[in-house]
C-alpha cells in the first residue's frame, strides 16, 4: 500500500457512482487543493492523471463501527494500524467504538483519540461510552463529551441494560441530536458462545438463542415510543429483530440499524470444526435469519452495512472455542464480500450499495456527507469491481489475522482511496 500527497490531480474515465446526486455515468474528476474543481469529460491536460477505466469512482466509504483498541489494547490494533486497514478496505472514514482501557466515558479520551488520528488519510469519530465505564451504571457526561467531538454514544460490548438508565439515555439523545448505539442483548439470556439451535446441539456448546436480541430491541422501542430521541441498533443477526424495526419504522419512529458482512454471508454452519474465528457476538445465526438480513437490506430496513472490526491477536483466537474472545476483523473484506455478494449475484445495485456503505452511515451519525460534485472535498473511494483475489489474513495492514473468511475468493475490490489531498493507493498499480 502506497501514500503521497496530492493537491491537484485528475482521475480519467471512471465510473461515477454516486446515490447522494443520483450520478452513475462515466467521466473525469479534476481534483485542485483537495477538493472536487470539475466532473465530466475534461479535455484540458494535467501534470498528474490516473486513467481508470474499468474502475469505479464513489463517494468515500464510512464504517460506524470499528474497534480500533487504543487506548489500552495496542497489541491487538492502534488507530495507525486500525486506519491503514481502513483504506485498504476502501474506507476513507471510520467510527470507533468506545471499550478501550480506559473507555471512552470522559472528554480526555475523546480528545486523545482525535489528537492520534489528526492529519490521517482516514476520518476518525470517536463514539463515546453511554455509561461511565460501560457498567451500566450511571450516564456519562454526554453533553460534555459531545462538545468535544463524540459523534454518538454506546456502550458496545455491552448492553444498556437498566431500562431506565437507557431512557434517559434516549432523553438526552433528544436534547443533543446525538444517537444511541445499542448493543441489543439481554444479559439474563447471554450465557452461551454461538447461536442456540440444532447445529450448537450437535458440536456440545451452550447456545446463545436469538431472543437474547430480539427482547432488548422490543423494550428499547418502547422506550423510544415513549420518550423520544434517536435510536440505532448495532450488528443485528436475527429475523424477529428485522421484523421488530420494520414495523418500528412504519409507525415513523426514528430508529435505525445496521448489519456486518458475516452475518449477512455466513451461518451458524461455519462454526462446524470449531473455528474460533466464527465466534463472534452476536453470533452467527440461521440460513433463515441470514435470508431476512438480505431482504431486510434490500428494502431499507436495515440503513447500512458496518463492518465490526473486532481485532484480537493470534495467541487469544488459538485456544478452545469456549474460551476465546468474542470479535472478526473486517474492515479489509468488507468491500469484496458486498461486491460478491451482493452484487455479482444480482441481490443489489451499485447506487443502493454505495448508499448503504457511504451515505446511510454518515447520515445516521449526522456526519457531513460526502458527493461527487464541484466544490466539495474530495473524498473518494476507488473500486476495481473486476479484481478477483483471495483472502490471505497474512497479507493485511491490521496487525489481527482473526478473519473468518481467510482462504475465501472473492471479486472486486479497493483500488485505492482519496481524502485530504491524499491519494492511498491498496493495489499493485
Amino acid at each position: 500500500m502506497t501514500s503521497e500527497a496530492i493537491s491537484r490531480l485528475i482521475f480519467r474515465e471512471a465510473r461515477l457512482i454516486d446515490p447522494y446526486s443520483g450520478l452513475d455515468e462515466t467521466g473525469d474528476i479534476l481534483i485542485e487543493e483537495g477538493n472536487i474543481a470539475a466532473i465530466g469529460k475534461i479535455t484540458d491536460k494535467y501534470q498528474t492523471e490516473i486513467y481508470l477505466v474499468g474502475k469505479i469512482i464513489t463517494p468515500g466509504l464510512f464504517d460506524m463501527h470499528t474497534h480500533l483498541r487504543e487506548p489500552g489494547y495496542e497489541d491487538k490494533e492502534d488507530i495507525i494500524s486500525g486506519c491503514n486497514a481502513a483504506a485498504a478496505g476502501g474506507f476513507t472514514g471510520v467510527a470507533c467504538m468506545p471499550n478501550t482501557d480506559p473507555p471512552a466515558d470522559k472528554s480526555s479520551i475523546v480528545d486523545f483519540i482525535l489528537k492520534r488520528s489528526a492529519g490521517l488519510p482516514i476520518e476518525v469519530y470517536p463514539i463515546a461510552a453511554v455509561t461511565v465505564g460501560r457498567k451500566g451504571e450511571k450516564l456519562t457526561e454526554m453533553f460534555d463529551l459531545e462538545q468535544h467531538g463524540a459523534a454518538g454514544f454506546s456502550d458496545d460490548g455491552s448492553p444498556v441494560a437498566n431500562s431506565e438508565i437507557m431512557r434517559r439515555a434516549l432523553e438526552y439523545s433528544r436534547d443533543l441530536g446525538a444517537v444511541i448505539i445499542q448493543h441489543a442483548e439481554d444479559p439474563g439470556l447471554f450465557n452461551g458462545v454461538m447461536n442456540e439451535g440444532i447445529i450448537s446441539t450437535r458440536l456440545g456448546l451452550t447456545g446463545i438463542p436469538s431472543m437474547c436480541e430480539d427482547i432488548m430491541v422490543a423494550r428499547d422501542l418502547r422506550l423510544l415510543e415513549f420518550c423520544g430521541g434517536r435510536l440505532h441498533f448495532a450488528h443485528i443477526s436475527a429475523k424477529e429483530t428485522v421484523d421488530l424495526i420494520r414495523a418500528a419504522k412504519k409507525k415513523g419512529l426514528p430508529v435505525t440499524c445496521e448489519v456486518t458482512p458475516h452475518h449477512l454471508f455466513l451461518t451458524d454452519e461455519a462454526v462446524v470444526g470449531y473455528d474460533s474465528d466464527t465466534k463472534m457476538n452476536p453470533p452467527l445465526r440461521t440460513e433463515a435469519d441470514r435470508k431476512a438480513l438480505i431482504t431486510g437490506l434490500q428494502d431499507g430496513t436495515i440503513d447500512c452495512i458496518a463492518t465490526d472490526h473486532a481485532p484480537h491477536q493470534p495467541e487469544e483466537k488459538e485456544v478452545e472455542f469456549n474460551l476465546a474472545p468474542f470479535g472478526v476483523i473486517g474492515l479489509e473484506t468488507a468491500l469484496g464480500l458486498a461486491i460478491s455478494g451482493l452484487i455479482e449475484t444480482g441481490l443489489m445495485d451499485w447506487l443502493t450499495l454505495v448508499e448503504r456503505m457511504s451515505v446511510a452511515p454518515r447520515r445516521i451519525l449526522h456526519l457531513p456527507q460526502v458527493c461527487l460534485k464541484p466544490g466539495w472535498p474530495a473524498n473518494l473511494t476507488i473500486i476495481d469491481p473486476a479484481a478477483e483475489w483471495q483472502v490471505d489474513q497474512f497479507k493485511f495492514q491490521s496487525k489481527s489475522r482473526n478473519t473468518p473468511f481467510k482462504g475465501w475468493k472473492l471479486k472486486g475490490k479497493a483500488w485505492g482511496i482519496y481524502n485530504r489531498g491524499m491519494l492511498v493507493k491498496s493495489g499493485d498499480e
